[in-house]
C-alpha cells in the first residue's frame, strides 16, 4: 500500500514537472516574439494591442480561466472511485457550459467592441484588435475543458504539448500578421488621412496569432481526445457504479467549483485592465492628446512589460513546480520539510530577481536600444529603472501565492490580492490626479501593489505555518553580489563603448554581469557546492568553479 502511494506521489510530481517545464518554454517564447512584434507595430500599435489584451484577459478570466482546474478536479474525483460514466458526464456538461458562456461573451465583446474601445477605454482605434480577439474567448473556453479532462485522468502531456504548439503558432502568426496588416493599414491611412490605421491594423494582426494559436491547440487536443475516446469508452462499459449524476447537479457542482477560482483569477488579472482604463480616461480628462497616451500605454505594454516578464516568467515556473511537491510534503505533516522547500524556491527566485532588478537599473537604455530599434527609448528606460524593484516584489509574491495555494489555502491569496488592488487603485489615482506623474504613476502603483501582496502573504505564512524567511542568503548576499555586478557592468559598458560601439558594449556588459554575479555569489557563500550539484549540468559547473579556485576542499 505504501509502495503504491509512493508511486502515485512520484507520478504526481512528474506530471506537475511536465506542466511546469511547458510553462517555462511557453513563457520564454512569449517574451521572445514580443520583441519583433513591438518593432513592427511600434509604440502606438502596442498601445492598441495592450488595451485590447487587457479587456480580453478579463473576459477570458470570467469564462474559461478556471475551467481546466475545475474540470480536472471533478473528473479526477470520479475516476478515482471508478465512476467513468459520471466523469464523462462532467466533461460533456462542462463542454456545454464552455460553449454557452464563451460564445455569449465572445459575441458581447465582438459587437460591443466599439462601445468598449470608445467609452470605457477612451482609445477608439483598439477596436480592430479587440474584434479579432473576440472569437478566441469561445475557443479558449472549449480548449480549457479539453485540457481539464486530460489533467483529470492524470495526464498532463496533452496540455503541455498543446501549450507549446499554441505559443509557437501564436508567435509566428502574430509577427507575420502584424507585418502584413501594417502595410494594409498604411494603405487605408492614405485614403482616410489618419496615420493611426497602420499601427491599429498591425495590432489586430498581432492578436490574430493568439486566435490561430488557440485554434491549433484545440485541434491538436481534439485529435488526441478522439484517439483516446475508445479507451475511455471501454472503461465506461466496465463501470458498474449505481450512482448516476444528473446534468443539473453537475452544473451546480461546476459553478460552485468555478466561482472561487474566477474570483481569485479576476482579482489578479484585472490589474492591467484597471491601469489601462484609469490611465487613458484620466489623461483624456486632463486634456492630453489620444495619440500621446496611446503611445505611453504602448511603451508600458511593449517595452516595460516585455522585459519585466523575463524574470517573472522564471519565478512563475519555479512556483508552479513547487506546488506538486509542496502538496505531497504537506500530507506527511513535516513542517520542517515544508519550510525547507519554501526557503529553497524563494532563495533561487531571489538569486534571479535581484540581479535582474539591478541589471534593469544600470543598463535599462542600452538593453532597450539593443532590442527595440528605430524609436526613442528614453521614456522606456526611465520606466524600467523606476520599476526595477517591482521585479523582486512580484517574484516574491508569486512564490508566496503558490505556497499558500499548495497548502490548500485558496482564499487568503485572493483576499490579500483584493486588498492590494484597492491600495493600488487609490495610489494610482493620487499619483495621476494630485501629483500628475503621467505613465510613471502606473509604474509606482504597480510597485505599491506588489509590495503590499508580499507583506500580506508573508504575514499569512507566518500565522499559518510559522514560516519566517531567512534573510542573509536569500536577500543580503544576492543584493551585495548584484551591487558588485552592477559596478562591473557599468565600467565594462563604458570602456567597450569607447572602442567598439554601443550594441557590442551592451552584449559584453551582459556577459560580464552574468560572470561577475555568479563568481561573487559563490565566493560570499550564497550558493553551495551541494546546491550547484542539484542544478542542470551541476557537476560541470562545480568542476569549473574548482579550476577557478572558487570552491575549496575535496570533491564530494
Amino acid at each position: 500500500m505504501a509502495e503504491k502511494r509512493r508511486k502515485k506521489e512520484a507520478n504526481f510530481l512528474i506530471q506537475g514537472s511536465i506542466l511546469a517545464i511547458a510553462g517555462v518554454v511557453t513563457k520564454i517564447i512569449g517574451v521572445i516574439y514580443r520583441i519583433p512584434l513591438r518593432n513592427i507595430a511600434g509604440q502606438e500599435g502596442m498601445g492598441y494591442y495592450g488595451v485590447a489584451f487587457s479587456i480580453y484577459i478579463v473576459a477570458l478570466t470570467l469564462t474559461s480561466y478556471s475551467l481546466p482546474l475545475a474540470v480536472s478536479k471533478l473528473v479526477s474525483a470520479r475516476v478515482a472511485v471508478g465512476e467513468y460514466k459520471n466523469a464523462y458526464k462532467v466533461f460533456r456538461g462542462a463542454l456545454m457550459f464552455a460553449v454557452m458562456a464563451g460564445g455569449f461573451v465572445a459575441l458581447l465583446i465582438f459587437f460591443g467592441a466599439g462601445f468598449i474601445a470608445n467609452n470605457i477605454m477612451s482609445i477608439d482605434m483598439s477596436v480592430y484588435a479587440l474584434r479579432v480577439l473576440a472569437p478566441c474567448i469561445l475557443i479558449a473556453a472549449v480548449l480549457g475543458v479539453m485540457r481539464g479532462f486530460f489533467q483529470g485522468i492524470g495526464s498532463m502531456v496533452p496540455t503541455a504539448i498543446s501549450q507549446i504548439i499554441e505559443q509557437i503558432v501564436n508567435a509566428v502568426i502574430s509577427v507575420t500578421g502584424a507585418y502584413v496588416l501594417f502595410s494594409v493599414g498604411k494603405g487605408i491611412a492614405k485614403t482616410r488621412g489618419n496615420d493611426s490605421y497602420g499601427p491599429a491594423y498591425s495590432a489586430a494582426g498581432g492578436t490574430l496569432g493568439t486566435v490561430a494559436g488557440a485554434l491549433t491547440a484545440l485541434l491538436f487536443v481534439v485529435f488526441i481526445f478522439m484517439a483516446y475516446k475508445k479507451v475511455f469508452r471501454r472503461k465506461m462499459r466496465r463501470d458498474r457504479s449505481r450512482h448516476k449524476e444528473s446534468y443539473n447537479r453537475i452544473y451546480k457542482v461546476l459553478l460552485v467549483t468555478i466561482a472561487p477560482v474566477i474570483l481569485s483569477a479576476t482579482v489578479y488579472n484585472i490589474c492591467d485592465f484597471v491601469d489601462s482604463a484609469m490611465f487613458s480616461n484620466i489623461m483624456a480628462a486632463q486634456g492630453e492628446k489620444k495619440i500621446v497616451y496611446t503611445k505611453l500605454l504602448g511603451i508600458l505594454t511593449g517595452d516595460y512589460t516585455t522585459l519585466i516578464n523575463v524574470p517573472l516568467s522564471i519565478a512563475s515556473a519555479f512556483a508552479s513546480s513547487l506546488i506538486p511537491s509542496l502538496v505531497a510534503t504537506a500530507q506527511t505533516g513535516s513542517r520542517k520539510q515544508i519550510h525547507s522547500k519554501i526557503n529553497m524556491v524563494t532563495r533561487f527566485n531571489m538569486m534571479i530577481a535581484i540581479p535582474c532588478a539591478v541589471g534593469f537599473l544600470v543598463l535599462a537604455k542600452p538593453i532597450l536600444d539593443l532590442l527595440f530599434y528605430g524609436s526613442d527609448n528614453t521614456t522606456s528606460a526611465y520606466m524600467l529603472q523606476l520599476g526595477a524593484i517591482s521585479v523582486v516584489f512580484f517574484c516574491l509574491s508569486t512564490v508566496t501565492n503558490s505556497v499558500l495555494q499548495g497548502l490548500d489555502d485558496m482564499m487568503t491569496p485572493v483576499k490579500n490580492a483584493a486588498i492590494s488592488l484597492v491600495i493600488h487603485v487609490i495610489s494610482l489615482f493620487l499619483f495621476m490626479v494630485i501629483f500628475k506623474w503621467n505613465i510613471y504613476a502606473v509604474i509606482l502603483s504597480k510597485i505599491v501593489f506588489s509590495g503590499a501582496i508580499c507583506i500580506l502573504n508573508s504575514h499569512a505564512l507566518r500565522s499559518r505555518i510559522g514560516y519566517v524567511q531567512e534573510q542573509k542568503r536569500t536577500f543580503i548576499i544576492p543584493a551585495i553580489s548584484a551591487a558588485v555586478m552592477g559596478v562591473i557592468t557599468v565600467v565594462v559598458h563604458l570602456v567597450v563603448e569607447l572602442f567598439i560601439g554601443s550594441k557590442a558594449a551592451t552584449i559584453l556588459a551582459l556577459v560580464a554581469a552574468l560572470i561577475s554575479y555568479g563568481i561573487t555569489l559563490i565566493l560570499l557563500g550564497g550558493l553551495t557546492e551541494e546546491e550547484m550539484l542539484q542544478m542542470p549540468k551541476g557537476a560541470a559547473i562545480v568542476t569549473v568553479c574548482r579550476k577557478l579556485h572558487l570552491i575549496r576542499g575535496e570533491y564530494r
